[in-house]
């Protein structure tokens, strides 16, 4: 195995950056099962009422995904550029962003926090502990927003081994603290759900703390007091606003999705999210690939060498297909003893082992379209996946899933050939558009006029509205994280 992945120094570098963030993304994935049994604990009320609000913090987690996709962006384009010099300043103006826009989104959810929480839930026990939970996580959206930052400004440097070391003490000190607060221990009070919130803030905060400590001892070190200059923010902006408007496009289209798939049965709803908890376990890799890759394309179009950018990206996508292949092996012959983990209703466990066997055959497309949004982020294309949500939730997966799974009356299975077919047409578009930037960069890889820079291909390139980035968030912790590159559910296949 080891010859297979590190025989050579190209995959060296994609695997020093790639396990350690898979590593962090199946912490976040054993954390959830943590989180689940904490909260469970005090009642079904509260674990309703703070996925209500992980809902909204959902919305502010689109947000500082796309910031740290601009920091990721740049910082890994310039450290390997003739201005290398500015990565420094590019952290610094993505943090002073970080810290504005963590300030305003904390400031509503503290005013208006409880008008917005019985806007989501129509249920008054539900809404008013979703606002206590909502008040204290959002108020205190600055330290998630800063943690989130931090750790994309190290990966972006190459360093993604800090950022899962610094994950494994933030999860730590989040059970110990949730534990103590939610059920209290000697002279302190059980606080519940008002536990949980405080708890998952403390330990950001630690987070943040340690995270910039070590960009502190790194080569984008910068000082707060670097941060008050008046700096250009354009381009940073100019990156992470079609990522924003990706994952609106695709909440709202959840939002959608989701009613449809309730008027085909609530059964059917359950074993679909059921799945897609599965279907994250069984993508794990992929995300790490694709994180890897957004920093090392990027390296390289600062470098302007495209062949490196190809070959760096056609064997992550390998890699990914065999690694989630296999397990989708596995899967495919073991999801009837799988579904038992998660229920004893039969009916259910029936539509699980059609939707996972569905699945397992849309894998290559998974790996395929996960990566190749890494491949597009570390080009500073963050437009093409935007236009691949609309098209893919909205036109594809929307529309199958009405003729599939309610017009024909093929439930689960509907719903999954529907998830298969947008991930292939998905797939397709995406490379597609990254072979166009390819092309694109390769014209501009002549040796530069006096005056000209690097800058050449990334205005034409943004000119010529080609663009994008995905990450992947987790539905299945009830408890709301903060890795940069997860989510709380799977863009690809919820």
């Amino acid at each position: 195995m080891k010859k297979i992945f590190f025989k050579d120094e190209t995959n060296k570098k994609i695997w020093d950056l790639a396990f350690p963030a898979t590593i962090e993304t199946a912490l976040q994935f054993l954390i959830g099962f943590i989180d689940i049994m904490m909260i469970t604990r005090i009642s079904l009320i509260a674990v309703t009422a703070i996925s209500v609000a992980n809902s909204v913090m959902n919305v502010y987690l689109s947000v500082f995904i796309a910031l740290g996709i601009g920091a990721t962006a740049l910082i890994s384009k310039k450290s390997k550029s003739e201005d290398k010099d500015n990565t420094s300043g590019i952290a610094a103006q993505a943090t002073v962003l970080a810290i504005i826009v963590g300030i305003v989104l904390g400031a509503v959810a503290i005013i208006f926090g409880s008008n917005i929480m019985q806007l989501v839930s129509s249920y008054d026990d539900v809404s008013q502990l979703s606002a206590q939970f909502f008040g204290i996580v959002g108020g205190g959206a600055v330290v998630i927003s800063l943690m989130m930052i931090f750790g994309s400004i190290l990966r972006a440097n190459g360093d993604a081994k800090s950022p899962m070391k610094i994950s494994i003490v933030v999860n730590a000190v989040n059970i110990v603290a949730s534990f103590v607060l939610i059920f209290g221990i000697g002279f302190v009070p059980a606080l519940g759900v008002v536990g949980s919130a405080i708890a998952t803030v403390f330990s950001r905060f630690v987070g943040c703390v340690l995270l910039y400590r070590k960009i502190r001892k790194s080569s984008v070190a910068f000082n707060f007091s670097v941060m008050l200059r008046q700096r250009n923010f354009a381009d940073l902006i100019r990156l992470s606003i079609p990522a924003t408007l990706e994952r609106l496009i695709m909440r709202l289209g959840q939002v959608i999705y989701f009613s449809i798939i309730v008027a085909i049965g609530a059964i059917t709803l359950a074993s679909h999210a059921i799945i897609g908890s599965i279907e994250m376990f069984v993508s794990m890799a992929a995300y790490g690939l694709s994180i890897a890759l957004a920093t090392l394309v990027g390296q390289s179009v600062g470098a302007k060498t495209c062949s490196d950018i190809e070959r760096l990206t056609y064997r992550s996508i390998r890699y990914g297909v065999i690694i989630l292949g296999f397990f989708g092996i596995i899967l495919f012959f073991s999801v009837p003893a799988v579904a038992l983990i998660f229920t004893d209703d039969q009916e259910a466990i029936d539509r699980i082992i059609i939707g996972s066997r569905i699945f397992t055959f849309s894998i290559p497309a998974l790996a395929t379209s996960t990566i190749l949004t890494g491949a597009l982020q570390g080009m500073g294309d963050t437009k093409t996946p935007m236009y691949s949500t609309a098209v893919g939730m909205w036109g594809v997966r929307m529309l199958g899933v009405i003729v599939f799974g309610f017009l024909l009356d093929l439930d689960i299975a509907g719903v999954w050939l529907s998830i298969g077919i947008d991930l292939y047409v998905r797939s397709v578009f995406l490379f597609y558009r990254f072979k166009r930037n390819v092309f694109k960069l390769r014209k501009n890889e002549l040796p530069s006029l006096p005056g000209q820079d690097d800058r050449l291909f990334e205005h034409k390139h943004f000119h010529s509205h080609v663009g994008g980035n995905q990450d992947h968030e987790h539905i299945f912790s009830v408890k709301w994280h903060s890795h940069p590159h997860i989510h709380d559910d799977s863009e690809h296949s919820h």
